[in-house]
């Protein structure tokens, strides 16, 4: 076994001592690199990048030749499982995925493909072993996937959406119809991330990217239980060491209190809640992620510098802090910003870690 040369990510989420705070980015393989947009011309588009193991290795090791970041992240798709499932996935310019048989119905749900993710997701999980062997210990590896009520409006909806009037009108007239749909994903999710981790992911995160469009109660029931079944279900270590566990209900808020109690190790925060008043709501129970919001890397390097300040300075001193945006990096983003925002947290976050 490779021994691991940079273990910080490791240690934060954990909430164990580091000499700096561990940075990634979320879509830190993307649109805005240069490199990235002409791999993903060569494959065609973008679920033929997602499908070839050697290019999705390609694509998440490309921001690690520009950038010290202290993680790399499987590139791949939350929408890998419902496409697996037989939903009929396809992508039309400028709306984003879609899928020709949405989920309506319990019977809907009936035919659903029962899929053997060893199998229907091979790919993911060439993908994982291929990116370990070439990282070759440099920095771990994280695994992920969508959380159930997230893929779920994609599945129920058809696609994506602003409203969610579909979902959530399966949610009312219908709740244990959607009940059995968050069922059925969350028991494939939890296989899906354990193979996943038997392949080499180090870290496991799940992405709940539509949880906080739920009213507080319809969130606990329809998100936050579902994601309980998949921490539940999770391999919790693997190569002698604990496999951390995030979980990142976009907008979540006050309800990052609620998400303490899955059992989970750290918990995503986006911009709208500042990391003060995050770990206030989490008591230090587990660590905590974010939070620059990604509109900052579009400005000048005094802007960038600043919001790495104040987001350090709002975590405060201590373990357990890892910093990232509060959501995914846009396309539009100078790819020179990023480096002043890698070099900036490199800078000032040992401060912080003084003992």
């Amino acid at each position: 076994m490779i021994e691991l040369q940079n273990d910080l990510l490791l240690r934060a989420l954990l909430r164990e001592p580091v000499e700096r705070t561990p940075l990634w980015i979320m879509r830190q393989a993307g649109r805005y690199l240069p490199e990235y947009r002409e791999v993903r011309a060569r494959a065609g588009d973008f679920m033929s990048l997602c499908r070839n193991p050697e290019l999705a290795c390609e694509v998440t090791l490309q921001p690690l030749r520009r950038y010290k970041l202290d993680a790399a992240i499987l590139f791949s798709d939350i929408l890998t499982v419902p496409d697996a499932m037989g939903l009929g996935l396809y992508f039309e310019t400028g709306e984003g995925p879609k899928f020709e048989r949405p989920v309506r119905s319990a019977g809907d749900i009936r035919k659903l493909r029962q899929i053997d993710v060893a199998d229907d997701l091979a790919y993911v999980f060439d993908a994982v072993r291929t990116i370990r062997r070439e990282l070759d210990g440099r920095v771990p590896l994280i695994g992920f996937a969508g959380s159930p009520w997230t893929v779920g409006t994609y599945m129920v909806e058809g696609g994506s959406s602003r409203e969610f009037r579909t979902i959530k009108g399966l949610a009312a007239e219908e709740p244990k119809t959607l009940d059995a749909l968050l069922d059925t994903v969350a028991r494939t999710t939890v296989n899906y991330l354990n193979a996943q981790i038997e392949s080499g992911a180090q870290v496991v995160m799940v992405f709940d990217t539509w949880g906080a469009a739920l009213e507080p109660d319809d969130y606990r029931r329809f998100s936050l239980a579902s994601m309980q079944k998949i921490v539940d279900g999770l391999t919790r270590e693997s190569e002698g060491r604990r496999v951390p566990v995030i979980l990142f209900t976009k907008g979540a808020g006050p309800l990052l209190t609620d998400m303490v109690a899955t059992g989970c190790d750290a918990l995503g925060v986006d911009w709208t809640t500042e990391l003060a008043t995050a770990r206030g709501y989490v008591e230090d129970k587990v660590a905590l992620q974010g939070n620059l919001d990604p509109a900052t890397l579009r400005e000048s390097p005094q802007v960038i510098r600043q919001g790495v300040a104040d987001t350090l300075a709002s975590y405060g001193t201590g373990p357990g802090h890892v910093f990232n945006l509060g959501h995914g990096i846009t396309p539009d983003v100078d790819p020179d910003n990023v480096a002043v925002l890698v070099d900036a947290v490199h800078e000032m976050s040992p401060s912080y870690h003084q003992q």
